[in-house]
């Protein structure tokens, strides 16, 4: 509720080959009263689309592997279409805490994107400083410094209809921030909690995909 007014939050959650993580995922954000819950399902080979509809997911599959960024175009978009008023982005594979749900969206209050900003904690040096490069390469094009990677984040309506997803893969962290600056949104970060598993570990960016994204947003600025 929010000022009297019931206000439809939506998760939006993608998923690659998530088996081994998204049922308990959907379960402990049901727990915490969730349940508005679209999983983005990015041609996964697995059993992620039969174990996140048996948790009551709205399950969007994409035919083929297209991306983070695709995946979080379609959830998005579709969140919207569902009449969402806020929207939050939670990764499927357990590193995110959903009781930073709740604390995403309160920053929603004067703001119209809220970036999570994850502990460092348990990070892996080299993934730690590839963070940093790509913190700041997003700081250089949209002068905003924060934990530009993190896939936990919130959006208020006016967000969600003003953003425009280009990016297919993990070059639309950085783009997100990009364009909210150049739409005029206000920005807010949040500290969060995450939970760095060997498993969540060998998911997300390496120093590889680092330089590709690198490219990619250089070719963002360049190519309208």
């Amino acid at each position: 509720m929010r000022g009297g007014v019931l206000v439809a939050t939506w998760i939006v959650m993608p998923a690659y080959n998530e088996e081994r993580s998204i049922g308990a995922v959907i379960d402990a954000l049901r727990a915490e009263g969730w349940t508005n819950i679209i999983v983005v399902d990015d041609g996964s080979r697995d059993r992620t689309v039969e174990i996140a509809r048996s948790k009551g997911a709205v399950v969007i599959s994409h035919p083929k592997n297209m991306g983070l960024g695709a995946a979080l175009r379609t959830g998005l978009r579709a969140a919207l279409e569902q009449g969402a008023d806020r929207a939050v982005t939670f990764d499927a594979d357990g590193q995110h805490d959903p009781k930073a749900v709740k604390k995403l969206l309160e920053g929603l209050d004067g703001a119209d994107v809220v970036i999570g900003v994850r502990q460092h904690l348990g990070i892996p040096l080299h993934k730690r400083l590839g963070n940093f490069g790509l913190d700041f390469v997003t700081y250089l094009l949209s002068g905003v410094f924060t934990d530009s990677q993190s896939g936990s984040r919130a959006f208020n309506r006016r967000a969600l209809e003003a953003i425009r997803i280009k990016s297919d893969r993990y070059e639309v962290s950085s783009e997100i921030i990009i364009q909210a600056r150049r739409l005029g949104l206000r920005l807010k970060e949040v500290p969060v909690r995450c939970f760095y598993t060997s498993y969540s570990k060998a998911r997300g960016t390496t120093i590889a995909s680092g330089f590709r994204i690198l490219l990619a947003l250089i070719k963002q600025m360049v190519v309208p």
